[in-house]
């Protein structure tokens, strides 16, 4: 399975179970140096740009983002 069929997979999850994961691989971070963390959330960074270049329809305002993650925070 790559990245992009991973991807799909978890976003078929509930929001409860998405934030489980996310946590998850968060925290399975922490085993990587400084220096391997900045260069994979540059990678990530790049890759969101580049989604929401080729997507702009995809952009949500940051404060219903904030919202709704309140609300699940709930």
């Amino acid at each position: 399975m790559d990245v992009v069929d991973l991807e799909a997979e978890a976003l078929r999850l509930s929001a409860t179970d998405r934030a489980k994961l996310v946590q998850t691989l968060i925290h399975s971070l922490d085993a990587v140096s400084e220096e391997e963390g900045e260069a994979l959330w540059a990678e990530e960074a790049q890759r969101r740009a580049a989604e929401l270049e080729a997507h702009p329809e995809l952009a949500r305002p940051a404060d219903d983002v904030f919202r709704r993650a309140r609300e699940l925070a709930r």
